[in-house]
């Protein structure tokens, strides 16, 4: 199993037991197109920005490159009992050409609106900032008011890049604190 992040233990759920954000890798891909399928079909569709029948092969693409610095997915797995049930991802990919990081995330329906979202960037943030990156954006629908509001409190702006449909968001990272 993969490492868990420097302070990896997110605030528990008083019900369910503590939550952990880590690095996937790919002996989580059939638990991760578990999750992907468990989505109410509103939040897969806001996920993936419209309907996706292939889930088997986006669960496949975000653990193909694990391990690669500048492409990785972090889970957030609900630990009882010594297992682990995902419950919410985020996927980034960096693109050297434009020097900035896209990202997607989810966070399964019962678990949304509890602060997941938000510690769930803060976490690739810091790993995108760690690995020397210092832009992170994405897009969403214009419709999806609840990832725009996640993304301004995240310190995210709009870009004005985006179109009728979309909204084009994006943040400077802090650049890495050099070692004394």
């Amino acid at each position: 199993m993969s490492q868990l992040l420097r302070d990896a233990v997110v605030k528990p759920d008083q019900a369910n037991g503590p939550i952990c954000i880590r690095p996937a890798d790919v002996s989580d891909m059939e638990r991760l197109s578990i999750y992907f399928t468990g989505l109410s079909m509103t939040t897969r569709n806001k996920r993936f920005m419209g309907a996706r029948a292939d889930i088997a092969r986006v669960a496949a693409e975000c653990v193909a490159r694990a391990g690669h610095p500048d492409h990785f997915t972090l889970l957030a797995e609900l630990r009882q009992e010594g297992y682990g049930t995902i419950i919410g991802e985020t996927i980034y990919v960096y693109d050297a050409a434009t020097r900035h990081g896209e990202f997607a995330i989810s966070v399964a329906d019962v678990f949304q609106r509890r602060g997941l979202g938000l510690q769930m960037m803060n976490a690739m943030e810091r790993r995108a900032s760690d690995l020397g990156h210092e832009m992170i954006a994405a897009e969403t629908a214009r419709a999806n008011a609840e990832m725009r509001g996640l993304a301004k409190k995240a310190g995210f702006a709009d870009t004005g890049l985006g179109d009728w449909q979309s909204v084009h968001f994006a943040k400077r990272l802090p650049p890495v604190a050099s070692a004394r």
